[in-house]
């Protein structure tokens, strides 16, 4: 059975996408949250392997989403995607406990390589 996902974006057509790639690619789409309010709650019910987490939503943004869920599951592993321009709020990601981050547009290779990476290091 393939890692399961949680997508987080509040644009539907960049969760559209990002499910698309992960699909093609033997991932199962777990859930889908439009917001981090929503990508919280998705995970303590869904328990995922992995979450893509949008950075700026309404709600809730990405940085308070993860730090809500790693205080559910210290050992989660979030992957940030994000616009270009918000750096600054990359590191904060990081600081918050996210494990790998990624730049809008990416390239398909770019966000498999995330996912990847971030799998492997959870294995460990």
């Amino acid at each position: 059975m393939g890692k399961r996902i949680l997508v987080v974006d509040d644009a539907a057509f960049m969760r559209m996408m990002i499910k698309n790639i992960v699909t093609k690619n033997g991932y199962e789409v777990a859930g889908e949250a439009e917001n981090g309010k929503q990508a919280v709650e998705m995970y303590a019910e869904l328990k995922p392997d992995i979450v893509t987490m949008d950075i700026t939503m309404p709600e809730m943004d990405g940085i308070e989403a993860v730090k809500a869920i790693r205080a559910i599951d210290p050992n989660a592993s979030i992957v940030m995607v994000s616009a270009m321009g918000q750096q600054a709020m990359v590191m904060d990601a990081i600081q918050a406990g996210a494990r790998d981050f990624i730049v809008k547009p990416f390239q398909q290779d770019r966000l498999l390589q995330a996912i990847e990476r971030v799998l492997a290091r959870s294995r460990k």
